[in-house]
């Protein structure tokens, strides 16, 4: 009995080579005989067509990077915290010699052999295709200062500023509502080598923010030699001018309603603080002192193992801008090749980078940010059963 795959299998190589008008007739004599519509025939000899064995059964080249290889790259990708593949491309052989090192690779020779291959392209690519959640926004607490006079203005040129000048911001960890007391964040961000330094204080005080800025001088490896705060009160103040003149720092303001002018540490504040805090409400004062711990675990992370890329040309072109970035690298690897930063504290930050692990900490760092929100969630449980003990009771009576 003949079928219909004999009928075009007969009649497929004549519909190949055939002139239109050959194929017309095809086609007539192949609908009226399988009785399928003109169209679903025509899609029919195409789809034999490219099945013919004539054909190689896959043209192009084979799947080189295959799924064992992605899912070692995954694991890079997770260990990095998620960052976009631009800055993962230049620290995946450096986390996987780390991590073989400490017998933490679980993957195979071959597989590891392909991902150390990857271009940062490809790294794009499939990093592109990983799963990710886009957080909600918050809400700001800058209040513009009375006294701005006494700090002058600073909009730029930052390319010629050394190591050492950096961007101070806070950050408010108040969920969807500002009143009340709760956890702030201080920001530093230099400019230079993009080293990150932070700390956590209650409020935004202005005897607070010195405290947290004083913190932040003593963790900055190198000398801190001027600051570049927003038109904040917390910082346009008498006590943080007076504190920045004894430790001989310069300090500078951005102008009000520009965020532009603190773009290096307002950049971090996304892609640091609200990426591993978000934009919870942590309002007990038990936190701020595991919020400096982890954050002291976040700065060996962030300025050792997670690379960033600087803005290194700006052309406007019409009514847009285009920009050239310069390699992707770690601050510590900015720190060491910089010449203005002295040789002592480089040989120190090596014997540092020499005992850390970034999956190490990674965990260190995931079991103090659950310790926080542990911490805010018993906090917030006690204040409900308070509220609802104040509550007048409702009595429901079935009598009728």
């Amino acid at each position: 009995m003949t079928t219909k795959k004999d009928i075009f299998a007969r009649y497929l190589n004549q519909y190949l080579q055939g002139n239109k008008q050959r194929k017309g007739e095809i086609l007539d004599h192949v609908c009226d005989v399988v009785t399928m519509h003109r169209k679903a025939v025509i899609r029919k000899f195409r789809a034999l067509q490219m099945r013919d064995p004539a054909l190689p059964p896959k043209r192009g080249r084979k799947t080189y990077y295959t799924a064992d290889c992605v899912y070692a790259l995954k694991t890079v990708w997770e260990t990095a915290s998620e960052i976009c593949g631009e800055l993962l491309h230049s620290i995946i052989v450096e986390y996987v010699e780390i991590l073989q090192r400490d017998k933490m690779w679980q993957h195979g020779n071959e597989a590891t052999k392909k991902l150390l291959e990857m271009s940062e392209a490809t790294v794009k690519r499939r990093v592109g295709g990983f799963m990710k959640v886009r957080k909600p926004r918050g809400l700001s607490s800058t209040k513009p200062s009375h006294l701005k006079e006494i700090i002058p203005i600073f909009i730029g040129p930052w390319e010629d500023k050394p190591p050492g000048y950096g961007q101070i911001d806070t950050l408010v960890h108040c969920g969807i509502s500002l009143a009340g007391d709760m956890a702030y964040s201080v920001n530093y961000t230099d400019v230079a080598v993009l080293w990150v330094s932070l700390s956590a204080q209650w409020n935004k005080g202005q005897r607070a923010t010195q405290k947290s800025l004083s913190r932040i001088k003593e963790k900055v490896p190198f000398k801190i030699l001027g600051m570049h705060p927003d038109t904040g009160s917390e910082f346009i103040n008498y006590v943080v001018k007076d504190w920045c003149d004894d430790e001989n720092i310069e300090l500078t303001r951005s102008r009000p309603y520009h965020k532009n002018d603190n773009a290096y540490v307002e950049q971090k504040n996304g892609h640091v603080i609200r990426r591993f805090l978000g934009y919870t409400r942590l309002d007990n004062r038990e936190i701020i002192e595991i919020m400096n711990e982890m954050y002291d675990k976040l700065e060996l992370y962030l300025n050792h193992f997670v690379s960033s890329r600087k803005c290194i040309e700006k052309v406007r072109i019409g009514s847009k801008y285009k920009r050239k970035y310069d390699k992707a690298k770690t601050p510590y690897k900015r720190v060491l090749e910089h010449p203005a930063i002295e040789r002592s504290v480089k040989q120190k930050l090596i014997k540092e980078h020499k005992k850390l692990n970034p999956l190490i900490l990674k965990r260190e760092i995931d079991k103090l940010i659950t310790k926080v929100f542990e911490v805010q969630k018993t906090t917030a449980n006690l204040v409900f059963e308070e509220d609802l003990s104040k509550s007048p009771s409702v009595t429901v009576s079935n009598e009728l």
